[in-house]
């Protein structure tokens, strides 16, 4: 029997979907984000993402093969899109299930990344991963380390390329494993696999520890979703958002996107820890409120 998903709506107790993902790694929350937002990001990053060329060099070759040929990554969406930074980014029931998550083991979380993805005709099977093998060097069995999303900007299905998702795999003893030890053994079997499918402004939501990965694109027409994660505020994050999104321009966001791109420290004093993240002594936010960061 083909696994599912647990269904919420975007209205729904958050503790309630942090239970389902606790028992099952990943849920849908359907309607997360409404027609209006999903129209605004699309209308802001088209452009962008249309002018992305699959081709290109990427910082390590094997990036290319594990997005596929087809696929275009538009990286630093909050830097590109307002209405991302501002409605997707710090959309409340988002940040209610990472404060649930992950603020138990940090001060605070933090963007680790927002990317666009549109994965084109052609597209085939993603390799199955679990997201939180970027921090490889971190023992397990450890704390929560990261919760992401793939966010639907078109509706998906299982032809167009919609998310394979193995859920209980964030249970399984091989993420104790080295990313390496994990990529050489037995791949999940086909029954264990089910597809997010799911209408534009949904989301899949799931732990750093749930394996996935991108669908084929059978169809003639492009995938186009987000990739939207949140870490640990003590991790170094996949992407640099200082530098997608650079002081001139985070400036102009609301304060709440600013600490969530990392314009804050991250300050463990009243948890018997220290402090990461301070400019002269100062916390940046507060240092770029009052314009005194340099642009």
């Amino acid at each position: 029997m083909t696994p599912s998903l647990q269904r919420f709506d975007a209205s729904a107790d958050p503790d309630k979907i942090v239970a389902a993902i606790d028992q099952d790694g990943a849920v849908i929350v359907e309607g997360l984000l409404s027609a209006d937002v999903v129209d605004r990001v699309n209308d802001e990053v088209g452009t962008a993402l249309e002018a992305v060329d699959p081709e290109e060099e990427l910082f390590n070759p094997i990036m290319k093969a594990f997005h596929g040929p087809f696929t275009k990554q538009l990286a630093g969406a909050p830097g590109l899109s307002r209405t991302f930074a501002v409605d997707v980014m710090c959309h409340p029931l988002l940040l209610a299930v990472c404060d649930r998550v992950l603020l138990p083991s940090c001060a605070r979380y933090q963007l680790n990344l927002g990317h666009l993805l549109q994965r084109g005709p052609g597209s085939d099977e993603q390799v199955l991963h679990r997201d939180e093998a970027v921090w490889s060097d971190m023992p397990r069995p450890g704390p929560e380390l990261q919760l992401a999303t793939v966010i639907a900007f078109v509706d998906f299905t299982r032809e167009n390329g919609a998310t394979r998702v193995v859920p209980g795999s964030h249970r399984w003893s091989d993420r104790n494993l080295s990313p390496m030890e994990q990529i050489l053994g037995s791949p999940p079997p086909p029954e264990s696999v089910t597809y997010a499918e799911m209408p534009a402004g949904s989301a899949v939501v799931y732990l750093g520890g749930t394996i996935h990965g991108g669908g084929a694109n059978s169809t003639q027409v492009a995938r186009r979703g987000a990739h939207l994660s949140y870490c640990l505020g003590w991790l170094r994050t996949e992407e640099n958002n200082y530098l997608s999104v650079p002081p001139a321009l985070a400036a102009t966001l609301p304060r709440h996107a600013q600490e969530l791109i990392g314009y804050a420290v991250h300050d463990s004093i009243p948890r018997g820890g220290g402090y990461l993240g301070m400019v002269r002594m100062q916390d940046p936010v507060e240092l770029l409120a009052r314009g005194e960061l340099p642009t």
